[in-house]
């Protein structure tokens, strides 16, 4: 075992283009805005835990399907993953306490700010991954 810890986390985009963040509750990046997604259970896919995980901190049912890209914070070894957006209602729950959905301006705000995780907004533009103007 390297000491990794696999999670994975999903990127959603509503009908205007918004990209869905939270507002971390816990450690690591307590209190800054993120995708949301945590660890992979064991036993679990990918898929299954972008599933889980969005449907817990954001109440969204979503249906995962690219790989956008991965990245490694400290001991997480992160797996970011196109999702569209199914069904369910926007409500921040479990390791959130904030959800909403944000356009280009209100993201780079964020980040100016310093309430964005580290690198996010890199790591997006990287990806090709921002959201609408």
């Amino acid at each position: 075992m390297d000491g990794l810890e696999r999670c994975v986390g999903g990127i959603v985009f509503d009908d205007q283009g918004r990209l869905l963040l939270i507002r971390r509750a816990n450690e690591p990046g307590k209190g800054q805005w993120s995708l949301p997604g945590g660890r992979v259970e064991p036993g679990e896919t990918d898929y299954e835990a972008v599933v889980r995980e969005l449907r817990e901190e954001t109440g969204l049912n979503v249906r995962p399907h690219t790989l956008a890209g991965s990245v490694r914070r400290g001991r997480y070894d992160i797996h970011d993953y196109e999702c569209t957006w199914t069904g369910g209602i926007l409500t921040a729950g479990d390791d959130a306490t904030d959800a909403r959905w944000v356009n280009s301006a209100e993201l780079v705000n964020l980040d100016e700010a310093g309430h964005l995780v580290d690198q996010l907004l890199v790591t997006l533009r990287d990806w090709n991954e921002l959201p609408a103007a």
